[in-house]
C-alpha cells in the first residue's frame, strides 16, 4: 500500500515493526563515538524508547573520561531533538551502558566483569569500529580492523542470548571486483597469519612489508576491511555464528533526520566541497564523467535497522551479506557533483575568509594537473604564507596544501576507476515495509534533491565544521564578491603581461634571425 493512499492519521495506526523488534533489547555497539555510530545511537533511542540498554564501548580520551565523551556527544546539535522529546540528557544516559573498552587493544581492554555481562546479557552487537583513515600504518589498521573484528567475533560466539551479530564492512573492500555481488570474497591473505605477523613485527619492519602485502589493493583500509569481513564469513561458516556483513559505499551527511547535511568531519566529498569553497582546491586529476558511489549516514542507519528486524522476526538468515549503495537508481558524477557545490558557495551559500574565488576544473591529463597544481595552488600557498609570516602569523597555506596533496594520493584511484555494486536483497527489502516504516525508515531516493542535499552539507559544514554562524553569511558574501573581482584583475593582468612578454619576445625574435624570405650575400676575399 503506497504512503499516498493512506492519511497521516491512518498512517499513525500502522505498526512499527522494525521499533519492535528493539524492544527489551541489549544492544552492544562498538565504535558508537564515531560518526556513523553516533547516527545509529541517536535513531535507536528516538524511535525505539522501549529499547532496554545500549551498551557502548567507549574508552578515555584526550584527557576525558567516558562518561564526560558521552555527555558531550548527547549535548551535540544531532541529538537536539532526542533531548527534548526526552526532557534533558539524564534521561538518555540512564538508556546507555559504558564498558570502558578498546577494539584495538588484547581482549578488549575490558574488565571481566564486563565480559561476563555482555556474555550473559547482550541480545545484538553492532560491530562499526575501525579507522577509516585510508593511509593508516598497517600495523594500526590490522589492530583494529581485523584483529578487533576477530575478538569482537569470539565475544559473539560466547553470547547466550546473541540473536544477530552486525558487521560493518564496506563496498569498496574487494576493489579487484568491478561488479560487487552480494556474496562472500576470498581475502587477500589469510587474516590469521596477518594478526600474528603484525603482533610481533615492529612497525618499520611491517612498513617494509606493507607494499607487496597489499599487492595491488592501494591502501590499508581496503585490505583490512577485507580481511575482517572474511573472519566473519568464517564464524558463520563454521561456527553457525547468527551474523550479516552490510556493505555500505561512500558514507556521507545526513538527507533528512535529525539535522540534514549533519557531519562531525571533513572525509569525503564534505572536504572537497569545503576546500574548493575556500579556493585552496582549484584543480583535479579525474575522470569528470565518472561517478562514485554515496550513501547518506541516515539512510544506512535506517537500512541497519531494518536488516536486524527481517533477520531476527522474519527468520531470513540467508540474506546475510548485504550492498548498501545508490548508484542502480541515481548517478552523480564528478562533475556534477563539483559544478553543484561551485555554484551553491558562489551563490547561495559562501563560506567565510576565501583565500581565492572559487574556480578551476577537473583535469584527464595528469601533466596538465601537476603543472597547475604549481601555479595554481602552491605558488599562491606560498606567497601568502610569506606575507602571513612578514606580518606575524603563523603560516598556514603550505601546511594545507601539503594535506591535499596526501589526500589526492588517495583520492585519484577512485576517482579514477570504476565499479558498479548489486543491491538486490536491499531494495527487495524495501517491499516488506509498511508505509509508516518506508516513511520512518526511508532507504530509497524518493523525493532526493541533489541541489537541495548539497546546500544542506554546505550549511552543515559551516556550522558544525567551520564553526562559521549564518549571522556571518552577509559579510562571507561581501569578501566572495571583493574576491571576484579580485580574480579578474589578477587574470586579466597575468593575460595581459604573458600578451606583452610575447609580443616582446616575438619582436626580439624577429631582429636576431635574418629575415630568410631575403637573399643572404657572403662576401669572401679571393
Amino acid at each position: 500500500m503506497a504512503s499516498e493512499t493512506i492519511s497521516s492519521a491512518e498512517l499513525e495506526y500502522l505498526p512499527d515493526r522494525i521499533a519492535d523488534t528493539f524492544s527489551g533489547m541489549k544492544v552492544l555497539i562498538t565504535g558508537g563515538t564515531g560518526f556513523m555510530g553516533k547516527v545509529l545511537v541517536e535513531k535507536l533511542l528516538r524511535k525505539c524508547p522501549d529499547i532496554d540498554q545500549i551498551l557502548l564501548f567507549v574508552r578515555s580520551k584526550k584527557g576525558k573520561n567516558p562518561k564526560q565523551r558521552l555527555e558531550e556527544i548527547f549535548s551535540g546539535a544531532l541529538f537536539d531533538q532526542l533531548r527534548e522529546m526526552r526532557g534533558g540528557v539524564e534521561p538518555l544516559l540512564e538508556k546507555v551502558t559504558l564498558i570502558n573498552g578498546d577494539v584495538s587493544e588484547p581482549d578488549l581492554a575490558m574488565s571481566p566483569e564486563d565480559r561476563q555481562m555482555i556474555i550473559d546479557q547482550v541480545d545484538i552487537i553492532i560491530h562499526a569500529a575501525a579507522t577509516i583513515r585510508f593511509d593508516e600504518e598497517l600495523k594500526k589498521a590490522v589492530l583494529l580492523n581485523v584483529r578487533g573484528t576477530k575478538l569482537m567475533v569470539e565475544l559473539g560466539k560466547a553470547c547466550k542470548k546473541l540473536k544477530v551479530f552486525i558487521h560493518i564492512s564496506t563496498a569498496y573492500c574487494h576493489l579487484h571486483e568491478k561488479l560487487l555481488e552480494e556474496k562472500a570474497y576470498p581475502p587477500p591473505a589469510d587474516p590469521h597469519q596477518i594478526i600474528q605477523a603484525v603482533e610481533w613485527m615492529d612497525e618499520e619492519t611491517i612498513a617494509t612489508m606493507t607494499p607487496k602485502l597489499l599487492n595491488k589493493l592501494p591502501n590499508s583500509y581496503a585490505f583490512t576491511k577485507a580481511l575482517a569481513e572474511a573472519l566473519v564469513v568464517e564464524a558463520m561458516e563454521k561456527a553457525n555464528l547468527p551474523a550479516m556483513v552490510l556493505r555500505p559505499s561512500i558514507v556521507i551527511p545526513i538527507w533528512q533526520e535529525p539535522v540534514p547535511g549533519w557531519t562531525d568531519n571533513i572525509n569525503g566529498p564534505t572536504g572537497l566541497l569545503i576546500g574548493a569553497g575556500k579556493g585552496v582546491i582549484r584543480s583535479m586529476y579525474c575522470k569528470s564523467n565518472s561517478y562514485a558511489d554515496y550513501l547518506p549516514v541516515d539512510v544506512f542507519i535506517n537500512g541497519i535497522m531494518i536488516v536486524a528486524w527481517n533477520y531476527i522476526k522474519n527468520g531470513d538468515t540467508k540474506c546475510n551479506i548485504i550492498n548498501f549503495t545508490s548508484s542502480a537508481e541515481i548517478k552523480v558524477t564528478w562533475s556534477e557533483m563539483i559544478d553543484a557545490g561551485r555554484e551553491i558557495i558562489m551563490n547561495r551559500v559562501p563560506l567565510n575568509g576565501v583565500v581565492w574565488y572559487p574556480g578551476g576544473s577537473m583535469k584527464h591529463s595528469r601533466l596538465y594537473h601537476n603543472i597547475c597544481v604549481f601555479f595554481f595552488h602552491w605558488i599562491p600557498a606560498f606567497i601568502i604564507d610569506t606575507l602571513l609570516f612578514c606580518l606575524g602569523y603563523k603560516p598556514v597555506l603550505c601546511r594545507v596544501q601539503r594535506r591535499i596533496t596526501k589526500g589526492f594520493e588517495v583520492f585519484e584511484y577512485y576517482t579514477n576507476n570504476q565499479w558498479d555494486f548489486k543491491s538486490d536483497i536491499a531494495q527487495t527489502l524495501r517491499q516488506k515495509l509498511n508505509a509508516k516504516e518506508r516513511r520512518d525508515y526511508k532507504v530509497d531516493a524518493v523525493g532526493l534533491d541533489i541541489s537541495k542535499y548539497f546546500e544542506d552539507c554546505i550549511r552543515a559544514a559551516r556550522i558544525f565544521i567551520l564553526k562559521e554562524y549564518d549571522d556571518t553569511l552577509p559579510a562571507a558574501r561581501r569578501h566572495m564578491r571583493i574576491m571576484y573581482w579580485v580574480d579578474v584583475i589578477v587574470n586579466c593582468l597575468f593575460w595581459g603581461f604573458l600578451l606583452y612578454w610575447l609580443s616582446g619576445w616575438m619582436t626580439t625574435t624577429k631582429a636576431i634571425v635574418p629575415d630568410t624570405a631575403t637573399p643572404t650575400v657572403i662576401a669572401m676575399d679571393a
